[in-house]
């Protein structure tokens, strides 16, 4: 553009966002449209047959354009979940295996990977966790994230144990890793 003589500045002061954003009033999309985020994480596994009902059952939430992220069932507590969901198109499936369940000595010597593993490490699940994030217009966050933490075992179900996690019933289709 810049010496060319493409740019006209006549032309350009008539656009219509022009004047408005070097006034300060231009109105982002996100508040004209009331389009906003939020981001969920959790340190405990799903239950997966309330996370499946959750993500099948999300009108009265408001309108969910796109959602993504990974996820942590009970009933496969070494594997990772991916969920991907844009409109009325949406998947999970298999992401990998949690760095918890991988024996050390398995693990990447490389220091900046390590590093990258242990960014996410909390004990006593070290990397295993609930992370979602949810964008969409006039979203009630507060009603979205108490319905995600009821999906989430209480303390009691963590307490129980491995045995009593692998007991759930599981709606989710086989990973194929499983």
């Amino acid at each position: 553009m810049l010496n060319t003589g493409s740019f006209d500045f006549a032309r350009a002061q008539q656009a219509p966002g022009w004047l408005k954003e070097m006034r300060g009033e231009h109105v982002p999309e996100t508040e004209e449209y009331g389009i906003g985020s939020f981001h969920f994480t959790a340190r405990r596994p799903f239950n997966p047959e309330k996370f499946y009902d959750f993500l099948h059952n999300t009108e009265g939430f408001g309108k969910l354009i796109r959602s993504k992220g990974y996820f942590w069932l009970a009933t496969r507590p070494d594997l990772v979940g991916q969920w991907s969901q844009a409109g009325g198109i949406a998947r999970y499936g298999l992401a990998g295996t949690f760095w918890k369940a991988v024996p050390k000595e398995h693990w990447p010597t490389d220091v900046e990977y390590l590093d990258a593993i242990y960014e996410h490490w909390e004990e006593p699940f070290g990397d295993m966790r609930q992370e979602l994030v949810f964008i969409g217009q006039g979203l009630d966050e507060a009603r979205f994230t108490s319905a995600l933490n009821d999906c989430l075992l209480t303390e009691e179900e963590i307490e129980k144990g491995r045995s009593y996690w692998l007991s759930l019933e599981d709606p989710f289709p086989s990973w194929g890793a499983q």
